[in-house]
């Protein structure tokens, strides 16, 4: 047999950095205490039917039984706590051992959809995984004062910014075969230097607000030439990312906000999804019964990003003193579209034209159109887009914004300098 006939296989090995040891070793340790307390927990729940008393806390056993739990979960803290120090210490000599590795977009993919789950978790325990917010070129850390060989940068500065659980590859995607990117597109026809986002989508959105508003603030400080304009690109959660920063910029007192001209929303839930909701059902109906209220963990293993995905929230007051996994009322305070800057909304819909259930509970698949076009029962909750300001996508999917050349013509069309509205 000749090597042409077994081409060589790509060694998966490839996507792998030495600090993903002390990631998975963690993740380890986590998975085995979650374990660990659901089985308590359906345990106790046992012998609560039956009479006994529990321990100290809810789910928790009492006595020899809950000795042995208390010991399992000590054990695996110290075990998982001495494997982190050791690997920990180790790191520097591996990472010296071999030259960097540019990420492969496999393995970004799989660390963003790992962020958008669990970042909050990531954050917490100091993870390797856990993944910084960056501005990006052609997927790379991208520093104005520093640029990228043969980027020419304009006084026109355009922001794009993903949804949950993706990272800022996701904006080049595949349309008919071609590579689709809606910055560069617009860049190409506009005259606009990109620049992409990336941000741990498993944190709640005013947390990454508050760091986008100041990241911002000195991307557009050390700007290499004067900044005519700043305008957003923003998918699904990225709308409420800058709806936050936004707010927060202008209660701090920053800057950019001033050089902010549009804002873009493609498919953003500005009032929730339904499936976080659905979600929320799911931890209520396990709590509901001592036998299945242990596996609500599961479901509370939902990241802060994702909660903040059943209603929409984008700021600190939104979750901030609340049990985020409890059911509750929509208890958001009312954050308008920011005044002063020209708000687009796209929205997709899988059905072929508008009507009351492809509306409310197909929307695109993951958002509802009443959401994305900022809609609300509430007349006071509504976001006020102009009617020349709102454009529906029928028979076309939540991801599909990405790439679809129809949603670029629009965007083209909006931001135009003889089409674009005068902004006071």
């Amino acid at each position: 047999m000749t090597d042409a006939a077994h081409p060589k296989q790509k060694s998966p090995t490839r996507h792998l950095r030495p600090s993903d040891l002390r990631g998975a070793a963690q993740l380890a340790t986590q998975a085995t205490l979650g374990v660990t307390r659901i089985a308590e927990g359906v345990h106790q729940s046992v012998w609560s039917t039956l009479g006994a008393p529990g321990g100290k806390g809810p789910g928790q056993a009492r006595g020899i039984t809950g000795l042995v739990y208390k010991g399992v979960r000590g054990a695996t803290q110290l075990m998982g706590k001495g494997v982190d120090t050791m690997l920990a210490a180790l790191q520097p000599v591996f990472e010296s051992a071999d030259a960097p590795q540019p990420g492969t977009p496999q393995r970004e993919a799989v660390l963003a959809a790992l962020n958008g789950v669990m970042g909050d978790s990531l954050v917490a325990s100091k993870s390797p995984f856990a993944t910084p917010m960056t501005f990006r070129y052609q997927g790379e850390v991208f520093n104005p004062q520093a640029l990228p060989p043969g980027l020419t940068v304009t006084g026109k500065v355009l922001l794009l910014i993903h949804g949950l659980c993706m990272n800022d590859l996701g904006w080049q995607t595949l349309h008919e075969g071609h590579v689709m990117d809606q910055g560069e597109a617009l860049a190409s026809r506009l005259g606009y230097t990109p620049v992409y986002l990336r941000y741990n989508s498993g944190l709640h959105t005013s947390q990454n607000g508050h760091e986008l508003a100041v990241q911002l603030e000195q991307l557009l400080f050390n700007w290499p030439t004067a900044v005519e304009e700043l305008t957003v690109i923003a998918h699904s959660m990225g709308g409420l990312l800058i709806r936050s920063a936004v707010h927060c910029a202008r209660q701090d007192g920053l800057r950019w906000p001033a050089q902010l001209r549009n804002i873009v929303f493609l498919g953003t839930p500005h009032h929730g999804a339904p499936l976080e909701r659905a979600g929320s059902w799911v931890d209520t109906i396990l709590r509901s019964t001592p036998f299945t209220a242990p596996f609500s963990k599961l479901g509370q293993l939902r990241s802060a990003g994702i909660t903040d995905l059943r209603f929409g929230n984008v700021i600190d007051a939104d979750w901030q003193g609340h049990d985020r996994h409890e059911r509750k009322p929509d208890l958001r305070e009312v954050v308008p579209l920011p005044e002063g800057v020209a708000c687009y909304a796209v929205a997709a819909a899988l059905a072929p034209k508008r009507g009351a259930m492809a509306d409310r509970l197909l929307g695109d698949g993951l958002v509802p159109l009443h959401s994305a076009l900022g809609q609300h029962e509430d007349p006071s909750r509504s976001l006020v887009f102009a009617k020349s300001s709102q454009w529906i996508a029928y028979r076309m999917g939540h991801l599909e914004l990405l790439s679809s050349p129809e949603v670029t013509q629009q965007m083209v069309t909006w931001l135009s300098p003889e089409t674009a509205p005068q902004i006071d």
